[in-house]
């Protein structure tokens, strides 16, 4: 019997442009049907069918989906943890059960929703990239001097360990599957330190491999993994070693960044000096830079940016990636100015208001930039009016339950940092601006924190950051100001819980719930296996410090 593959047409002639993926991989159409032989023919069927396919997971296409664009996902859970946003009850809205609350204040279970989302979205993605992976190494087992064969293998391990990256950061202890044809009773579970070896050693063994191209600009590897883009989860693996590379994160004793040793090739550096190493294989590339303005890296087109390093491609004509967290922030009257949704949801905290000095005669320049806030404008900047008020956002006003507040619907400063796109579709979730992932100003600062810990000065590469926005310059930038800074620079972005387990503030406004005998607090720098998850497979048992049934 012969096997058919099935793949969007759609997809095809975009790959035969430009390489990206586009549609979806699985869209069932009887025209579209073509035998397995047929599928992998010639080198452009199978980057398509083998590694193109992939690229159709990495924005948000489905509830939970994404590595950013939508809700209830992994940026939720890395966002509204934190000192940096909130989703505050606003009476009858945003309550949901208290899932938004329990997110916030760290109140979350063994049967939180957020976390099975992320769980199955993730393993979903490394079980397609595992598929991939099997029909290529058979295909150059075939054909072992097929160096395009070869390219794709480093490409789908890059990619793949991408989403170890994210299991080891939120999850911690972890089952390593590297084959689409490893039977369930078969997984077992990883030590938090043997999935970041893993990772690193998957990403170091391929990186040589890919492309120099820039995966940000329009053409040939746009959207993709390549070398930059490698460099940089390694450098963000080094630098947040101290963290992956503790197993029993709950006793207190995390490892010395000074004493951890890393493989980069031909030499073994310890974490700071690898973090360095990395940053720099990125500077020397030669073509990346500080964006001239701060705004223009979430502008609507901005695919020509110097500064973005890997985003996620949006055009509303050709993928079906989208973008929710400017509608989920914005309140409806804003948004019905425009033609677009408004949940009337996310905001900042106080505490990142403050960090932004807000108010105050040294607020920082990238405050009105990352916020709306104060009187709202519509269009052609008209005050925008609801109930025959003008609308008005109340940054300081704001609180996780605002049920009776006289501000339960305009408190909080609300997203603004991407671009209004007002020709985007869909409700304004099919725009046109790219979703940014990782920046040159992260590799500025990263470089500029391993530094600091190893007791350099970081100071010149904190103030290239600072410079560019405006920003006054500083001396002696310690960790606690870089910290700072890093909320500053990167405010919805998706990297904040990271930022704060790493610098060990992340429990430190919040009690943990119920730890057990002789463990320390700060279980919940990880997240729990659902249990769901721990029913479908016995062989794995729950991180320390959750109880099953809470």
């Amino acid at each position: 019997m012969k096997k058919y593959i099935l793949y969007s047409l759609s997809l095809l002639l975009a790959i035969s442009f430009s390489l990206t993926s586009c549609g979806s991989f699985l869209d069932e159409n009887p025209k579209d049907q073509i035998t397995e032989e047929d599928a992998y023919k010639n080198p452009t069927l199978v980057y398509l069918n083998t590694v193109a396919s992939l690229y159709t997971h990495i924005g948000k296409t489905d509830q939970s989906a994404g590595l950013q664009g939508g809700d209830r996902g992994i940026y939720d859970l890395n966002t509204f943890c934190t000192d940096e946003a909130m989703l505050p009850t606003r009476a009858g809205d945003w309550y949901d059960g208290g899932l938004w609350q329990q997110l916030y204040t760290h109140d979350w279970g063994t049967k939180y929703d957020l976390v099975k989302g992320a769980w199955d979205y993730i393993y979903k993605v490394i079980a397609e990239s595992n598929k991939s992976l099997d029909k290529l190494n058979e295909i150059l087992k075939n054909d072992p001097e097929n160096k395009a064969v070869q390219q794709y293998i480093a490409e789908v391990r890059s990619f793949r360990a991408l989403y170890y990256y994210h299991l080891v950061d939120l999850f911690g202890r972890v089952p390593i599957v590297t084959s689409s044809k490893t039977a369930m009773g078969d997984v077992k579970q990883s030590d938090r330190s043997e999935v970041f070896e893993f990772t690193w050693n998957e990403l170091l063994e391929s990186v040589d491999l890919l492309h120099e191209g820039r995966s940000n600009f329009l053409g040939e590897y746009y959207g993709r993994i390549t070398k930059p883009v490698a460099y940089f989860i390694l450098a963000r693996l080094a630098l947040n070693s101290e963290v992956y590379t503790h197993d029993n994160w709950t006793d207190g004793n995390r490892p010395d960044g000074k004493t951890i040793k890393l493989n980069v090739g031909e030499q073994e550096l310890n974490a700071w000096d690898a973090v360095i190493y990395f940053c720099d294989k990125i500077s020397d590339l030669g073509y990346y830079d500080l964006a001239n303005e701060f705004a223009s890296n979430f502008s609507i087109q901005n695919e020509k940016s110097i500064e973005n390093i890997f985003t996620i491609p949006m055009d509303a004509s050709l993928y079906k990636n989208e973008f929710y967290y400017l509608i989920r922030s914005r309140h409806y009257a804003h948004a019905a100015v425009y033609g677009q949704g408004g949940w009337n949801g996310s905001c900042a905290t106080i505490d990142a208001i403050e960090a932004f000095n807000y108010g105050k005669e040294n607020q920082d320049p990238r405050f009105d930039i990352t916020y709306y806030h104060g009187p709202v404008l519509g269009p052609t900047g008209e005050p925008v009016m609801d109930e025959g008020e003008e609308l008005v956002y109340y940054p300081s006003e704001v609180k996780l339950d605002l049920t009776g507040s006289p501000f339960v619907k305009t408190a909080g400063a609300r997203m603004k940092k991407y671009e209004l796109d007002a020709a985007a579709t869909n409700d304004g979730a099919s725009q046109g601006n790219d979703i940014v992932l990782y920046r040159y100003a992260d590799v500025l600062l990263m470089k500029a924190e391993a530094k600091i810990r190893k007791g350099e000065s970081g100071d010149a590469e904190v103030n290239q950051v600072r410079s560019r926005a405006g920003a006054s310059i500083v001396k002696d930038v310690d960790l606690k100001m870089l910290l700072s800074e890093r909320l500053r620079e990167f405010a919805w972005e998706g990297h904040r819980r990271q930022d704060m387990v790493r610098f060990g503030t992340f429990t430190q406004k919040y009690t943990d719930r119920n730890p057990l005998p002789g463990e320390s607090t700060g279980f919940t720098t990880v997240y729990p296996i659902h249990e769901d998850v721990l029913l479908l497979n016995t062989n794995l048992t729950q991180n320390p410090g959750y109880k099953t049934g809470e």
